[in-house]
């Protein structure tokens, strides 16, 4: 991983924690949760308070994900809104963790001047044995405790200010009214400094989970749809009300799921030419298959005289896996006519022509779904899919490792933004993405 962390395309964009106060806040959160203290006087942190660095140092990446549910978060800054989430169990965790910084900024804002919040992102279940469990989850509910006890100072504070406003004798009670100013002194002026958090309670809809090998749950108003390993525990071949099963192998019921859902943007001349999808999918088929043939070699996809020469040389090869082939008579088709008779493809390489309706609420979901069936391209995979992207990335030869972490650093990392809204669409960027 030593390429991916130097090209910061594992860890990156995180926020450094040096200020020994905020060590030691982070610290009594540790213990709020019974960890040990870190031992580090430096580290890094994402936007739910984990850190790479911690993880390493006790050995166990999911120290804030026990359980991998019901996640554990540590916020020391309001600045960790605009960190991504690295490490995670469900792919909306980053969406709550917004959502909740969004809800309750003026409490976050004040807190933080003074203590550190921490807590668990609760929901139905404690463990998940079944994709059942999954399903039983529709809402979470933040947990929320505050390292130097910021918030209960508070609770008690407003109480017994309630007293003196409500009982007349509170005040003549000395000792009421010195703890008053003892908590004052803490917490400021409560009813200035919004201190506890509004909103607790938020929706959890459309996601993808890790268990079981990688669940996708997509909801809508006719009921859920699950895309999973039809050997996963809990799932069904026969479809239940309000729940469809679909066995992550079924290229076809998968495509006309996302296609008759209206989550899929099949190909067309307008888009696709503007895009340039179809034919950066083809390169990265034909990187694939140069691995393949060489796994020493580097691929040279810029330079035409290459492609040629390796596309003569290896002709059987590229012939027998088809894909190439395919999209490159598909974006002669389009060219020509403008459009694509996609039922006249095979259901699995329709993937390779498609992306996300943009603008969809499921556009990063049903990207990354596409991601994970079309692995070839490495690209699309460490957008959507970084956690399959790194999977990945374990089994390339090093000189192909190479050639990726340079394709990524030119082609992505210089306008993340503006690569995104070209190839797949999307217009409104996610703050945490």
């Amino acid at each position: 991983m030593k390429r991916l962390l130097e090209a910061e395309l594992i860890y990156g964009r995180l926020l450094e924690i040096s200020e020994p106060h905020l060590v030691a806040r982070y610290n009594k959160a540790l213990a709020g949760f019974g960890l040990r203290p870190t031992a580090l006087e430096r580290f890094s942190i994402d936007m739910t308070g984990f850190s790479p660095e911690i993880a390493e140092e006790i050995g166990d990446r999911d120290y804030l994900d026990p359980n991998r549910v019901n996640r554990r978060f540590i916020i020391l800054a309001p600045a960790q809104v605009e960190l991504p989430v690295v490490h995670t169990s469900f792919s909306n965790t980053a969406q709550l963790m917004h959502e909740f910084f969004s809800a309750n900024s003026r409490a976050i804002n004040a807190v933080t001047i003074r203590d550190a919040l921490y807590g668990e992102i609760e929901d139905s279940v404690s463990t998940v044995e079944s994709i059942e469990d999954l399903l039983s989850i529709n809402e979470v509910r933040f947990n929320v405790l505050s390292a130097e006890d910021m918030l209960g100072k508070a609770a008690e504070l407003r109480a017994l200010a309630d007293r003196v406003m409500t009982v007349p004798s509170a005040w003549a009670d000395d000792q009421l009214l010195n703890r008053m100013v003892e908590l004052a002194k803490v917490t400021g002026d409560i009813r200035q400094n919004a201190l506890v958090p509004d909103k607790l309670i938020f929706r959890h809809d459309a996601y993808w989970a890790n268990h079981f090998g990688g669940v996708f749950v997509f909801v809508d108003a006719r009921g859920t749809t699950v895309i999973s390993d039809p050997k996963a525990p809990g799932f069904r071949r026969s479809r239940p009300w309000q729940v469809a099963y679909i066995g992550i192998d079924d290229h076809r019921r998968i495509f006309d799921f996302l296609a008759s859902t209206g989550r899929l943007e099949l190909p067309g001349a307008a888009w696709t030419e503007a895009s340039g999808l179809l034919r950066h999918r083809a390169g990265m088929i034909l990187a694939h298959l140069a691995m393949t043939a060489d796994p020493d070699g580097a691929p040279r996809l810029s330079d035409p005289i290459w492609v040629q020469t390796w596309l003569h040389r290896n002709a059987a090869l590229v012939a027998r896996d088809g894909r190439y082939p395919l999209l490159q008579e598909a974006m002669r088709v389009l060219g020509a006519t403008g459009s694509l008779k996609i039922e006249d493809v095979s259901p699995r390489e329709r993937f390779l022509m498609v992306r996300a309706k943009p603008g969809h609420p499921d556009q990063w979901l049903t990207n990354r779904l596409i991601a994970a069936l079309v692995p070839e391209d490495f690209v699309s995979r460490f957008i959507f899919d970084k956690q399959g992207f790194y999977d990945s990335y374990n089994h390339y030869g090093e000189i192909f490792r190479d050639y990726v972490v340079g394709l990524l650093q030119d082609a992505y990392l210089t306008d993340k933004a503006g690569y995104r809204r070209r190839l797949y669409g999307i217009k409104e960027e996610p703050d945490y993405a």
